[in-house]
Formats: structure tokens, sequence, C-alpha cells
């Protein structure tokens, strides 16, 4: 019979030992949003990951240390996730750095400016530890504009007749500072947003659409449209399949000077026969009806599925979302919304006759005239193939360009000057 006292130990070491066993926290999924602005990593598990994030010179090294996570096949496939054509990482390595430590190491392509921060479990996710691994110095959307554009956008006619007098005018006008440019010497800039994206895919549809999916193609068949106007140049806010957060779409619109914001999206309900389009406006006075104020708290809340680092400030942001004097600029968003909604009854049945005004933190700009499209229910079976068929999505796009057209028919715009935006 074996001694008790020698049991003892025995067993008080199997009891200190048993919760190392079940100490590591197992990655269900890891997913990587490539974009121009950033790059975003998501690592999804059960339970939040500790982790110490540090960078190595010589070459350019971002290092991510994981703590008690157990190195899985999810978590080894990170590395073949990673694109060549990323524009801030060469190359991912995962391994066992120490017992209790995964290491991941990035090979980098630029400098950069990283972020590293964990989301409580929201929707169909489960916890995520999030790293958006930006430029050191980011990108300014208006000279990008103005590179691809490969012309001084601020110095292109607005009028469609203009004449040989005015030519020259306008070719003498292009040595002159932008501050100095008239009405007719300047470009309209329509900012186009793709609603959702990346880690938000938005509403879904009974045959597995994703609204983030439908509206991005509907959005560039909106900026080929736009762009083929004489005086008009269509700028995507994301132009692939990442998530941008709300604040920083309206940011990324006044940074770029546009002149008009409209954001399109495919509605959802929990009844598959509802349908029709919709058009929306900023409310500073609450929601102008339940099923516009129950809408507007379900896209704001796209930042909560999407992740946003809420310990980040920006005070250009926070000045922008607090500034709601804006009557003058609801009004046009108004007038803006009615040319739209009228266009979209000539495609769709529309689910309420009348603009509604909600909310919405998307189209809180305080100069810009922003409307929110939501194109059809891609809930309704009808709808959602119809908004996945890519003749439709044309004539959606027609139709909110049609409304543009009209807008800027009877409310010439303003010219006005171009902000140096490096200032902010």
């Amino acid at each position: 019979m074996l001694n008790r006292y020698v049991i003892t130990p025995f067993y008080l070491l199997l009891a200190l030992c048993a919760p190392l066993a079940h100490a590591d926290i197992a990655v269900s999924s890891t997913r990587v949003w490539p974009a121009e602005d950033y790059t975003r990593i998501a690592i999804e598990s059960a339970k939040p990951i500790s982790n110490k994030m540090f960078t190595i010179g010589n070459p350019d090294r971002l290092v991510i240390d994981l703590k008690n996570v157990d190195l899985n096949q999810a978590l080894n496939e990170l590395t073949q996730k990673v694109s060549s054509n990323d524009p801030y990482i060469s190359s991912v390595r995962v391994g066992q750095f120490k017992p209790d430590t995964v290491r991941l190491v990035f090979e980098l392509k630029n400098k950069i400016k990283p972020q590293i921060f964990s989301l409580k479990p929201v929707g169909d996710y489960g916890h995520r530890l999030v790293l958006d691994i930006y430029p050191a110095h980011p990108i300014d959307p208006m000279m990008a504009l103005l590179e691809k554009s490969g012309a001084d956008i601020a110095q292109v006619p607005t009028e469609s007749t203009t004449t040989d007098t005015d030519k020259t005018s306008v070719q003498a006008k292009k040595t002159q500072p932008p501050k100095q440019a008239e009405l007719r010497a300047r470009t309209l800039i329509i900012a186009i947003d793709a609603g959702h994206g990346g880690e938000d895919p938005g509403a879904r549809g009974r045959r597995g659409s994703l609204e983030k999916v439908v509206t991005l193609s509907i959005a560039k068949k909106v900026k080929e449209l736009i762009d083929d106007l004489p005086n008009m140049r269509g700028k995507l806010i994301r132009d692939g399949d990442y998530f941008i957060p709300l604040g920083k779409r309206v940011t990324k619109a006044r940074k770029m000077n546009a002149d008009l914001f409209v954001s399109i999206h495919a509605d959802a309900f929990i009844k598959p026969n509802v349908r029709g389009s919709s058009v929306f406006a900023l409310s500073k006075h609450g929601a102008t009806s339940s099923a516009a104020r129950w809408l507007a708290k379900k896209e704001n809340e796209a930042d909560l599925i999407g992740g946003v680092n809420i310990a980040v400030k920006d005070p250009y942001l926070a000045r922008t979302l607090l500034d709601l004097s804006q009557t003058a600029t609801i009004n046009d968003s108004m007038k803006l919304a009615k040319y739209v909604l009228k266009e979209l009854g000539d495609i769709n049945k529309l689910h309420r006759g009348h603009v509604e005004q909600a909310g919405f933190a998307v189209l809180k700009s305080p100069e810009i005239p922003s409307i929110l499209v939501e194109t059809a229910f891609i809930s309704n079976p009808r709808e959602e193939r119809n908004l996945n068929n890519k003749s439709y999505q044309w004539k959606l796009a027609k139709a909110i360009v049609n409304g543009i057209k009209q807008y800027f028919a009877q409310n010439p715009a303003l010219s006005r000057p171009k902000i140096a935006q490096s200032s902010y």
C-alpha cells in the first residue's frame, strides 16, 4: 500500500499542473483586411488575449507576443493570408517563442504607426484582438485625388458649355492659387460612401448576400458615372473590402473638400416581405419616425461590429461630430435627398414617399450636404436578387447620379476655398 504522504504531494502537483494544461486560449479565426488607408488584422478567440507589441529596426519589423495562446491551425493560417499587394506588410511569421508565448513577426514594407486593441463579443463575433497598421505619414486624400487625376481639380471648368474665351480665361488662371478659383473653375467632388466593409458585413440576405459587397459594387458604378460627367469627380470613401469607422468617413470626405456626401446601403428587416427604397438626411431634433430612429441606431452600431479603437481620441473628429450648427447644410441635404428619392421611385417602389431624418453618425458633416440611400431591402428575396443584378445596380447608380445632377442644376455649388488639410 502506498504511503499517503507520497500520494498527497503527487496529487498536489497534478492539481497545480491541471490549470496550466487548460490555460491555452484557442484562436478560432484570423482575418486580414489590406487597404491603402491601413491594414487590419483580426484575431478571434473565445477569451480575451493578453499581448505585448513592439517594433524592431534593420529591417523594420513589428512584433506581437500573445500570452497563453495555443499555436493552432487557425493561428498558423495567418501566414497565408497576407497578400503580396498589401501596402504595409510583406510577410508574417508565427512561432512558439516561449512555453506561454506565441510570437507574431510582421515584416514591413514601410514605416508604420500601429495600434492594437481588444473588442468584446458582439453579433456573431467572439473576443477579438485587432491590430491596425497605419502609415507613419497618413495619405492626404486630396493630394491622392490630384495625383490620380493628373490635373489640378481646382482649375477645371465647371460649365459644359465653356466658350473659347472662357477656355482662355481658365488657362490663364491655372497659374493662380486655388483659393482664387471662381465657381466655373472648380470641379465638384462627390464623396461616395459604400456602407459597412471588412469586419462589418452589414445586413445579410436570405440567399447569403452581404450588404458590404452590394454597396461597394453600386458605389463603384456611381463613381464611374460621375467621372464621365464633364465637371464632377467621384471619390470612394472605401474602394475595397475593409472597415472605416463612421466618423472617419466624415473626416475623409471633409479632407478631400467634398461638395456632397452620399452613403449607400441595402436595408434589412425581420419580415421578408418589407421592400422599397428610402433616402435619409440628418436630423438635429430627433427622428421623423420610429422606423428612421431604429435604422439610425442600427447603422450607428456599425462601429461596434467593425471595431473602433476607443482609446484613440481624434480632436479634429471630435470637432466634426460636435459641430451641429448646420441648419443650412441639412436643408441642402433635404433638397438633394428629394431629387434622389424621386429618381429611385422611377425604378423601384419607395418604402416611404418622402425623405426621412434621423441622427445618422455618418451624415454629421457640418458643411457637406449628406444623404444616406437605402437602395432596397436585402432581406426581401426579390430585392436581394435585384441588388445582385449588375443591370439593376446600374439603374440604381444612374438614379443616384441623376438626382445629384438635378440638385446642382437647381442649387449651383458655392466656390469654397481649398483648405490646406495637412494642418489637422
